[in-house]
Formats: C-alpha cells, structure tokens, sequence
C-alpha cells in the first residue's frame, strides 16, 4: 500500500468524526427544545463509531505498512474501548440525570451508540493479527498458523458483539412494549442498533476465522447473508413504522432505522469483500468499495428530502440531522473497505 494513500485512509475517519462533533455540538447548542436535544447528542456521539473505525484502520493499514509495534497493538484497540466505554456511560448518565422525555430518548440512543463502538473496537482487536489473513489464504485448509489466536481469545471476541446485540435487541423490545412517546422512539431505535451489532458480529467471525485458518464454504455463505437479514430488517421495519403505524411519534424511529439497516449495507461490503476474495480470484473485488460510497449517498439524499420536509413538520428534524451522521459512518466504512481490498488483494 501506498504511504500516503494509507495517511489518506486514516484521515477519512477522523475527519468524518470531526465532522460529526462539530455538527452534532452545533445543533445541541442550537436551540433548547427536546428536538435539538436529541439530535445534538445523538449526532455528537456518532464520533466515537469514527474513532472505533479509525482504530481498525491504523491496526490494519500498520501491519500492511510494516511499521505496526507492540504498542500500538494495544494502544489502538484500547482507544476504541474507551470510546466505547464513554458512549455507553454517557447514555446512563444522560437516561438518569434528566426527567424529560428527551433525556430518555438520547440516553438510550446513545447508549446503544456505545454498543456499536465496542464492536467496532472488538473489529479493530481481532484485526491485530491481520496480516495473517493473506498467507493462510495461500497455505490452504488445515494449516494453523502458531501465531493465530488462543482458544480463549477466540471465544472473548465472538462473546463481545453478540452480547452487545443481546443487550440492544433485548432491551430496545423491553422498552417498546410501553405506549409512552419516548419509549417507543428509543425502544425502536435501541433495537435496531442490536442488528447493527448482529451485522458486526459477522465481520468479526470472518476476521478471526481466517485468521485461525479455519474459514470455509459455509462462513463464505452464511456471514454475508446474516448481515443481508439484519440489514433488511432494519429497512424493512423502518419502512413498516412510516407506513402501517405512520404517526409524529413514529416518523423519526422510522427513518432511522432506515438508516441503521443502509449502515448494515456498508458493513456488508467488508463481510462480502473478505468471503469473495478467500481462496478465489475475483477481478471485481476493487469495485467492492464502491458499496459503502452509494450507501454513504443514499443517506445523504434521504436526509435532503427530511430536510425540506421539516420545514412543514418538525417531526422530521431529528432524523434529517441523524442521517446526515449515518452517512458519515457510510462513508468512514468506504475507507475501512478500500483497507481490506488493498490487504487481501494478493
């Protein structure tokens, strides 16, 4: 890889969670209505995602650069469980220290941020032996490689996303089940950031069984189409809320699980790209970042037409500020993709 195309790829996303910040501190200080409240911490919080992929770009980008040492091998990781660590304390803080119904909304919501983080983060560990990945590739079955992973840590990093997606299918479903407004926004949302998790779980598995050389057909099929459910379920109960259950309450859980189910899609492109080019030529594997750029546009457009229709209905507010940081997160993913091409492309 190219030293300066990997600066460029480690830029990308920080930039996007500079972007995120700074927008997300902009609309908070906006105005003091439950509204920019909530939009303002939930954009705000997007950031550590960015930071959790920047960790995962840098662990990988190093090791294909030769430059990766012992020190970033747990400094990196450890920066994005500290991310993590702030998302999820920061939404509890946020659901007690307020009454309002705005507190509950963006505590929930960015707690499930948090959940999101980890598993990126958990993404960026099992990355740091990457770069087996394009030997076992060559040496074919049944070799396992001594510097794969333990038994033990394969176990802890399989554990962490999937209980993250229990904790946020679980409790978003618990939430949901009162009539209340806040509750049924955040329960919504909360559970459809678990199928975010249960999609990153996916790009975990693949990482790490190829690292330990254990990946086969049956990964090359099953991990793609898991992240393909979770994805479309997203969609297609986002869709169902504006449709069947169309209300001021539903318009932006709706929207954002649209949103949330387009991010399934960006983390698809990885899962995909790591299945297609595993022990098999495939000429169009640099077309495969493409993915998350069409995804990243397909928010940004979204998020144009909920702009224009906030001007009549305030409802739409919020989900056209979120979408506008999905599409950040999309397009942080493009980097993280084109990472991959350029690892596994030999």
């Amino acid at each position: 890889m190219n030293y300066w195309i990997s600066v460029l790829f480690r830029i990308i996303p920080l930039a996007m969670g500079a972007i995120c910040l700074g927008y997300g501190w902009y609309i908070w200080d906006m105005g003091s209505d439950a509204n920019t409240y909530v939009a303002g911490h939930v954009v705000l919080f997007l950031s550590i995602i960015c930071v959790a992929l920047f960790t995962t770009a840098a662990t990988i980008i190093r090791q294909l650069i030769h430059t990766y040492s012992a020190a970033f091998k747990v400094a990196l990781p450890l920066i994005g469980y500290v991310a993590a660590a702030i998302g999820i304390i920061g939404g509890l803080i946020f659901v007690r220290s307020g009454t309002g119904a705005e507190h509950f909304v963006a505590g929930h919501v960015v707690f499930g941020l948090g959940l999101i983080t980890c598993c990126v983060s958990t993404v960026a560990l099992s990355s740091t032996k990457f770069i087996l990945i394009p030997s076992n590739s060559k040496a074919g079955p049944g070799h396992h490689p001594d510097q794969a992973f333990s038994g033990g840590m394969v176990a802890l990093l399989f554990a962490i996303p999937i209980i993250c997606a229990l904790i946020g299918i679980v409790w978003g479903i618990d939430i949901v089940r009162s009539d209340e407004t806040p509750n049924v926004v955040a329960g919504h949302v909360l559970a459809g950031i678990g199928l975010v998790c249960a999609s990153l779980v996916a790009l975990v598995a693949s990482v790490v069984r190829q690292i330990q050389n254990t990946y086969s057909e049956a990964d090359r099929r099953f991990w793609p189409w898991l992240v393909i459910v979770m994805g479309t379920i997203d969609i297609l109960w986002g869709l169902y809320l504006l449709i069947f259950q169309y209300g001021p309450v539903t318009i932006a859980p709706g929207f954002v699980l649209i949103g949330l189910g387009i991010v399934c899609y960006s983390i698809l492109s990885k899962v995909l790209l790591l299945a297609l080019v595993w022990r098999h030529p495939y000429p169009l594997a640099k077309r495969i970042p493409l993915i998350p750029v069409l995804t990243a546009l397909t928010c940004l457009f979204i998020a144009a037409f909920l702009f224009e229709a906030a001007t009549i209905n305030p409802a739409y507010m919020v989900p056209a500020r979120v979408m506008v940081g999905l599409g950040g997160i999309c397009f942080t993913l493009f980097s993280i993709v084109s990472i991959l091409e350029s690892g596994t492309s030999s």
